[in-house]
This record gives C-alpha cells, structure tokens and sequence, in this order.
C-alpha cells in the first residue's frame, strides 16, 4: 500500500518492507468497493460480512483488526481510525480514489482520552471543550453532576466528521480497544457482545485457557466477532488490549501538567482521519465495486442520499444482476482515464426520491478545511432531467453581498442554479421590485443534488457580475492559500482556476 508523509509506505524497500500489511475491517454503504481497491493495494482486509464474501474470490481472515473504514452516519464519507502507521497507509489510498476526495486528521480518534471541560448543560448532557473540537457527554455516561466549568475526564466513545453538526459521543469509563477484545477499568470478569448465548459462554469459558495476564481492576469484554475468530486469533487480541489497558493506566496515572480549566489530551491509543467522497469520487467507487459485481450507474452518488434509497438500489441491483445497467441513464459519461460510464439516472432517481419541484432543499456549503455550514433553504422552483434545479430563497436582515458591494435589504430574492456534476453555480440576486443586485458565480467541487439538500466543496475562487455589468474574478488568493495549507489538492485547485477563467470570459461577453 501506498502511505502518505506521515506514515510508512508498504513494501517499500527504504522504509517497511518487513512491516506487514495492515488488517482492515470495512463496514457500510463503500465496503464493496473499498475492499477492491485495499486488496489490489496489497492489504488484509478481516472480520467480512457474509456478502462481501460471497461476492469475492478471496479469503478473508476473522483475526483482530489494525484499522477500521467505516462510512459516516451521513453516508457522505469515511472515518478511518486505528495503529498510526496503518491509518496513514490506508487513508492516502482511499485519498486517490478521486479528485474531489478530501481528508482531514480527526481531533477526537475513538478511545483518545481528555482532560476537558464543561462549556455548556442541556437537557440531556454536557458540552465539553476538548481542545481542538467539541464533544457532548451524557448525563446518563456521568457519576458526577455538572456545571458549566467543571473539569472532567472523558473518553471518546464515537468521533463525529468535521462536516456534520453533530459532536463526538463521550463517556466517563475508560475503554482499552484493540478491536476483538477490549479491557473495561473498574469492571470484573469476562462478557461477551453478542445476541448468540450459547457463542457467548463458550468464549467466555475459553478465555482462561488463554492464559493472558489481565491487569488488576480491569474486566474483558469480547465482542460479536470475537465468537466466530479461530482460538489463535484470540490471545493475541487479549494480548492487544492488555498492553493498551497498561499504556492508558500509565497515562492516566502520570500526574497532570495542564492548567486546571485547560482541555488537555492525556491519551490517544488510535489516530483518525475522515474522508469525503465528492460526487467523482463515487463514481469512481462504482468503477470499483462493478469490478466485483452488478452496480447501476450512480450507485454510491444514490446510496449516499437517504436510507431509503439507498434499499432502492439494493433491491434494483438484486433484480438486475449483472450486465443489467448498460445504458440505464440514456447516454455515456466519459471518466477520467478516458473511458466510458453510463450516466447517472437523475430524472429516474429524483422522481422517486426528490428533489423535484416543490421541494425545500438546503444548501450545504462545504469548506476544504472540513466544516460545513448551510446557506439556507429554498423551494425548487424549477427542475429539469437533465439534473437542472432553480432553488428560490426569499432573504431577511440587511447589509451588503460579500463580493458584490450591493446593498442587501429584507424581502430580497436570491435564484440559485444548480446542474448535477456541474463544477459551479451561480446566483442571481434581486430586490423585492425585481431590480437586479447582481449575480455571484461559486466555484465548487461538482454538484450532488441530494432529497433535502445540495451539497459541494467550496473552491474559494468565484466570479461575479454587479449590477452595471462588471465582471472581476476574486479570492484567488485563498485558493493558494488553502493549496498551501494542503486542504486543496494541486489538481483541484487547476480545475478550479480553468474554471473560473471560462466563468469569467462567459460573463464578460
């Protein structure tokens, strides 16, 4: 496998040639598909589900993990969290799926462990300041009652993307992970997590003839996979989490440095790193998993929308089979090495699914640093096949348009175009009176035009037109900017600045 700056590079003869490959377990809407593309990387991916193994001619160990890939809450991405080095190797390949993959490092990696403090009370838990990000602990995972101010010790049970709104889950236990087994301070005993008893006491019965040294207040806890591992998988995963377990108790146990009221990390046994796929990325996956079996033309850009639809393509698929999808969208795309794709089915996708013409959608505005905010909703005022919408908002509040140096007043309309895979947009602002205010052309990563929202990477660069027709191309600066900063890739940033010169040549004729 590939690795990127900060981690080694398999079967590199300068650097880890010795170092075996990493043991990976992939879970959610990309596993077909990202287990392709790890397995012509060289990598060993574990602990599949039974479709992944009947869908590959391959074998699949049950053995302990060093990494997980697993698709975000949101299905719009990866979290990929584990050993360092691994993580580093695993998160540059899934890097160059696409030209619009973007990845950022994660704060808060499950199982990283923080000296935080209460910066907010809700109904159902705490705010806690981690440092770099935030994460929420419920009241129910606290012995203790909390104030805002309070300093407490907490540990990340679940991180959440940079992207979304949500915080990483906390709790108050500390948890040593190393995937198959995991030692749980303050708890006795064996326990298993699973639904299947009879598995369950058998493994637990076993773990004795392991003969694994568990440190003293320290519980075991198996989990589901951990029943169904070979008897010689299973000590080296006790064995995993008790030297966790000692390298926590060591950490924790060390005397604190920081400040009291200071957020300070004490632990971080896993490393994390987020990926999101833009819309070529997913198609790019789809290349992948067609390799393996049958995909309908969009498959991961549908799955990606809603739950829904993502059983929509399930069930399209399994009706199908293979060979069942050549020319589903009416026309051919062409790719980026040059080949040719069928089209998405936009008009097919969109009238089941939305949005259509009467919908309200937000629109999502992504950042290459990784956060993400929303823009507003508007009604779909106009839907075309071809993957076209007009989205409408009536504004509030009163200003100027950053950019255009128009006044901005309540009542205003702004008219967003937006076309499926398009590399920008713009829009059209007007007063109440229909006077035009001017018109802002963004320049973003192409288009997805999900139910409930638009969604895209903003690029910086964008174009705009005022009102007595001047036409200036701005924030070029931020875009080099961000490139330097290693949050653009050099070639998105070239498609970015190809685009804006067209845009600008368009508007100025």
């Amino acid at each position: 496998m590939s690795g990127d700056s900060s981690g080694g590079v398999e079967g590199s003869p300068a650097t880890n040639e010795d170092r075996p490959a990493p043991r990976i377990r992939v879970r959610g809407i990309y596993t077909t598909a990202v287990t392709r593309l790890l397995l012509d990387a060289g990598a060993e991916v574990v602990q599949a589900s039974g479709a992944i193994r009947e869908r590959f001619d391959a074998a699949f160990g049950d053995g302990t993990h060093d990494v997980t890939v697993a698709t975000t809450g949101d299905r719009q991405g990866v979290g990929v969290d584990g050993d360092p080095d691994a993580v580093a190797a695993v998160a540059a390949e899934l890097r160059d799926v696409g030209r619009d993959t973007f990845a950022w490092d994660d704060p808060t990696p499950p199982g990283a462990v923080f000296e935080a403090t209460v910066t907010e009370t809700l109904g159902s838990g705490a705010v806690c300041d981690l440092g770099e990000a935030e994460g929420f602990l419920s009241y129910t995972d606290s012995e203790d009652y909390l104030e805002t101010g309070d300093g407490v010790r907490v540990q990340v049970r679940e991180s959440a993307p940079p992207w979304g709104d949500r915080r990483a889950r906390l709790g108050t236990g500390i948890r040593a992970d190393a995937g198959l087994a995991t030692l749980v301070r303050g708890r006795d005993g064996v326990t298993v997590d699973t639904r299947d008893d009879a598995a369950g006491r058998e493994l637990a019965g076993m773990t004795d003839l392991l003969s694994v040294d568990v440190p003293d207040g320290w519980g075991i806890e198996w989990s589901h996979a951990a029943t169904e591992a070979e008897m010689s998988a299973l000590k080296p995963a006790l064995e995993r989490a008790v030297g966790r377990a000692e390298d926590l108790a060591e950490a924790l146990d060390a005397e604190a440095e920081s400040t009291a009221g200071d957020a300070t990390a004490l632990a971080t046994p896993s490393t994390g790193r987020w990926l999101w796929f833009g819309r070529e990325s997913r198609f790019a996956l789809d290349d992948a998993r067609r390799r393996v079996t049958a995909t309908m033309p969009g498959h991961h850009r549908t799955k990606a929308a809603t739950g829904s639809a993502s059983a929509g393509v399930d069930l399209a698929e399994a009706l199908c089979g293979a060979g069942g999808f050549a020319g589903a969208g009416g026309g051919m795309t062409e790719t980026r090495d040059g080949s040719d794709a069928p089209d998405f089915p936009f008009d097919v996708v969109t009238r089941q699914f939305g949005p259509v013409e009467g919908d309200t959608v937000e629109i999502r505005h992504g950042k290459p640093d990784g956060r993400a905010f929303s823009l507003g909703s508007g009604e779909v005022t106009d839907w075309e096949p071809d993957g076209s919408l007009d989205v409408t908002r009536t504004l509030s509040g009163s200003g100027t348009y950053d950019g255009l140096g128009t006044r901005r007043e309540a009542g205003d309309t702004a008219v967003t175009k937006f076309r499926e895979g398009r590399w920008w947009y713009p829009t059209v602002y007007r007063s109440a009176e229909g006077e035009h205010r001017g018109t802002y052309v963004n320049v973003c990563t192409p288009v997805e035009c999900f139910p409930d929202e638009v969604r895209y990477v903003d690029l910086h660069v964008d174009v705009v037109k005022r009102p007595d027709g001047t036409v200036e191309r701005v924030d070029d600066d931020e875009l080099d900017a961000a490139v330097d900063a290693g949050t653009v890739p050099e070639p998105v940033a070239e498609k970015a600045r190809s685009v804006a010169a067209s845009l600008e040549r368009a508007l100025s004729e």
